[in-house]
């Protein structure tokens, strides 16, 4: 799949809240860092993790479901290995969420389309982190 930057800008400029699945507490792994900058540039991060409680000062959800009753998802970002996507695009659809992005390193090219094909916006195998800073650095962010 193309990387399109209309479609991350898009993303973007189009959510507030993005529910992190697999947001590690720990602050050296690439999940906690990706989602505290996310949440330093004002959007709202829902924590995805059945082993947290709380992490980055937001209490953690044991599934994407579980979150969704709770708070309205706009993106989900996904931290899970490949092979675990496919049940994630499910649950993003199920709860009418607007985008799914897979990070750096993620892939799964069935659920990439299943998730397209309901009507959501997806990226895959990039950093959230890396393309905000992108476009803020090209002026297409504030």
């Amino acid at each position: 799949m193309p990387f399109d930057p209309a479609t991350v800008q898009s993303i973007f400029r189009g959510t507030r809240t993005i529910a992190v699945v697999g947001l590690s507490p720990k602050p050296e792994r690439d999940s906690h860092h990706v989602a505290e900058y996310l949440q330093r540039q004002g959007y709202r991060i829902v924590p995805v993790n059945p082993m947290a409680t709380e992490i980055l000062g937001e209490r953690s959800w044991p599934s994407l479901t579980e979150a969704a009753r709770h708070h309205h998802i706009d993106l989900v970002d996904v931290f899970r290995e490949s092979a675990a996507v496919p049940p994630i695009a499910d649950e993003a659809i199920a709860i009418g969420a607007k985008a799914l992005w897979l990070q750096l390193g993620v892939c799964h090219d069935a659920a990439r389309a299943k998730a397209q094909a309901a009507g959501l916006l997806v990226v895959q195998d990039r950093c959230t982190l890396v393309e905000h800073q992108r476009l803020r650095a090209a002026g297409m962010l504030p």
